[in-house]
């Protein structure tokens, strides 16, 4: 038996690789004899630098960029065989580099990820890939776009400072600095939301109290990037502002689009095209895919949805072993997961869950795959 094994992290629990170095575990206890492949799995958010890196024999690069709090820090991107560069903008303007007592998205900036998109094309990058989950920011890409060579000036050609407040300041953007090298790099931008730039289930309002804004902050960030949009629109005559996706990152999303160029995509599924996915799973009997919680939403661009259609259109079967099932997951047979499997096997809270994850992960695949070897021994 050959068994693909593509799983999301558990957050907070376990890495891709580790989800799947149990699940090998587990399948290795029915079938010593099996032969087990992991490929680590991510959406744009964090872990995909890793999982590509790995998954594609790359290499890490460590740059020094600026922090969302406008300070020095030091971040990893990938760099892969094919000079692919690989980006978390987690990693240079992501939320867990803002101490809680010190979150304000009125302020906080993206220009660290622009400085690693300008370190990747330094290294030669032929095409990048930007992960952008996790931000800390609410600036619509303005920092990064400064970072590149715009110049974002008020109506008496002052440049704007760091935050996404100053956007509501915005009179004049000149792009005649921008780094040419975008013009022939192309630039994917992954991500596993569809939130428009501004209202309801925009940027400011979706996203924005979790980085610290109040009610009052929200409403004037909304206006701003409103503001922000409008500028693009009438002076690069590019309209962001209800792209599904341009509110991903504080609107880093919309803002890449307008500056790079870029191609909006889905994150698992810029993930697996760049494993070359398709090809890999025709060598295998079933596939293995998860993530922390299945539910209604993981059919919304999410790891096990990706893998799970992806194996069905070659003719194999998936399954998903999972830490929790929530409402609606039975969705999720409808794209090519035949079996959901739950690693908790008692009653047990969550820290219990999370704390004993990599072993209930063993427990669960071995259960599994002793029903599969029972199906196998049946004469139907």
């Amino acid at each position: 038996m050959r068994v693909l094994i593509a799983s999301d992290s558990f957050k907070g629990s376990l890495s891709s690789f580790k989800v799947g170095e149990a699940v090998s575990a587990g399948v290795k206890k029915v079938f010593p004899e099996a032969v087990t492949t992991i490929i680590s799995i991510a959406d744009g958010g964090e872990g995909t630098v890793e999982a590509l890196v790995t998954a594609c024999g790359g290499k890490y690069l460590k740059k020094t960029v600026t922090s969302p709090l406008n300070e020095p820090i030091e971040a990893l991107m990938g760099m892969l065989p094919d000079n692919t560069a690989v980006i978390e903008m987690a990693a240079a303007s992501g939320l867990p580099l803002v101490p809680a007592s010190q979150r304000n998205p009125l302020f906080t900036t993206t220009r660290g990820t622009g400085e690693l998109i300008k370190e990747a094309l330094n290294e030669g990058a032929e095409k990048i890939l930007i992960g952008i989950g996790g931000s800390a920011t609410n600036d619509g890409g303005a920092g990064a776009a400064q970072a590149l060579g715009v110049k974002l000036l008020d109506s008496s050609g002052q440049e704007l400072p760091p935050g996404g407040t100053h956007l509501a300041k915005l009179a004049k953007i000149d792009t005649t600095g921008m780094d040419p090298r975008l013009n022939s790099v192309p630039v994917t931008v992954i991500c596993d939301v569809d939130n428009p730039l501004c209202g309801e289930r925009g940027a400011s309002a979706v996203y924005g109290p979790q980085k610290g804004a109040t009610p009052e902050m929200v409403e004037h960030l909304d206006r701003c990037l409103a503001h922000y949009a409008q500028i693009i629109k009438e002076q690069l005559g590019v309209d962001i502002l209800n792209i599904p996706g341009a509110g991903a990152a504080g609107g880093l999303g919309g803002g890449l689009l307008a500056f790079t160029n870029a191609e909006l995509k889905s994150g698992t599924e810029a993930v697996l095209e760049t494993i070359k996915f398709d090809e890999m799973v025709q060598d295998y009997d079933i596939v293995v895919t998860g993530e922390g919680r299945i539910d209604a939403q993981s059919a919304y661009g999410k790891v096990p949805k990706g893998v799970g259609v992806r194996a069905k259109s070659h003719g194999k079967p998936a399954i998903a072993i999972v830490g929790s099932v929530g409402p609606g997951a039975e969705i999720m047979h409808q794209f090519g997961i035949e079996a959901i499997i739950p690693i908790t096997n008692r009653t047990m809270t969550l820290d219990e869950a999370v704390a004993d994850a990599y072993d209930l992960v063993v427990q669960a695949t071995e259960r599994a795959f002793r029903l599969i070897k029972t199906g196998l021994s049946l004469k139907c």
